[in-house]
């Protein structure tokens, strides 16, 4: 694994989630963009499953500056933490959390307060990825949503009835239908990339669920298909992200 130099990790206590966190950073200068890990990754996830050696020129030509943050709701659904009500209210408020402690640490790291964030994840990484731009669409632009899972109702052990609006406000394919007015004229400004494989452990249908609810509020997105020899792992993403940020940045 490359050594590089350009690292930088900071640690604080979220009152939003109630634990210690981590955030890092990777690059000096270049577009943000903010790496969602898998569903029960930490900060430095991308690291040690080489991404950040596959994003390496892209680093180090300055066109990006990558940030990764623990995935303490994922690690609470995984993990069964509390009640499934109370992984719901996680899951907002690590999105909370996100908004409103990661974001501010972005712009003072770029010293810049009004500086765009683009956004990327696989897995529930996507999911994400894809919420933080439908729920603040004035501070991040672009998702880049790779071998998603956006419905997550079949990962709580929950009724019907049981779930919250902590769940519902949180979860793009059910809350999206119903924005209206500035929140949506701004959304309808921006764009997500939904990439998938069809191989093994894939299921390209949810990202073209996803795709129709944006589809109908006339948000911009597209359906990548990869075929069936990408499988969802980390060798089909470390070969999706950094060959697609790399077409991002040349424009």
């Amino acid at each position: 694994m490359r050594d590089r130099g350009d690292k930088i990790t900071a640690r604080w206590r979220s009152e939003r989630l109630e634990r210690e966190v981590t955030m890092v950073r990777w690059g000096v200068v270049g577009q943000p963009v903010l790496l969602f890990p898998t569903a029960g990754g930490d900060a430095e996830e991308v690291e040690r499953f080489q991404m950040m050696d596959a994003l390496a020129p892209l680093l180090d030509a300055g066109r990006i500056k990558i940030y990764s943050c623990d995935s303490a709701a994922g690690r609470a659904l995984l993990a069964r933490e509390g009640s499934a009500r109370h992984q719901m209210w996680l899951q907002n408020q690590f999105q909370q959390y996100v908004r409103h402690e990661v974001v501010p640490a972005i712009r003072a790291d770029c010293k810049s307060d009004k500086i765009e964030i683009w956004t990327a994840g696989a897995s529930i990484g996507a999911f994400h990825a894809v919420a933080a731009v439908c729920r603040w669409p004035d501070v991040f632009v672009r998702a880049l949503a790779m071998s998603g899972t956006y419905d997550l109702r079949r990962f709580y052990d929950a009724q019907p009835h049981d779930f919250s609006d902590d769940f519902w406000v949180s979860s793009p394919i059910h809350f999206v239908p119903s924005l209206a007015g500035r929140h949506l004229d701004v959304l309808r400004t921006r764009y997500i990339h939904i990439v998938s494989g069809e191989g093994k452990a894939e299921d390209i249908g949810e990202s073209w669920n996803l795709a129709n609810v944006l589809g109908r509020q006339g948000i911009p997105n597209k359906v990548d298909s990869w075929g069936p020899d990408w499988h969802h792992d980390w060798v089909t993403w470390r070969r999706m992200l950094p060959q697609i940020l790399d077409e991002w940045t040349r424009r």
